[in-house]
């Protein structure tokens, strides 16, 4: 899991039809855990400059149980205070 601020969406015109639902939101992730930014998918509404937590790799994957996604990262947490 990983820390981040939403900075914005990513728009998309055309998606594949077997990518759930949600906002594709481009994330900066904290210094401490590793820094740069990432794409993530976003199921809870979240906005810009809030503070996210995300899961990446299998993890986020696995959230859907018996589907194969093309899902990396998933926004599973909106931090009200750390």
């Amino acid at each position: 899991m990983k820390r981040g601020t939403v900075r914005g969406p990513v728009v998309a015109t055309k998606r594949l039809w077997q990518a759930p639902l949600g906002a594709l939101l481009k994330i900066e992730l904290d210094k401490d855990d590793g820094g740069g930014q990432l794409i993530a998918l976003d199921t809870l509404g979240c906005g810009k400059d809030e503070r996210v937590l995300v899961a990446d790799g299998s993890a986020a994957a696995a959230w859907f149980q018996g589907r194969q996604v093309p899902v990396d990262a998933l926004i599973i947490a909106a931090v009200e205070k750390e």
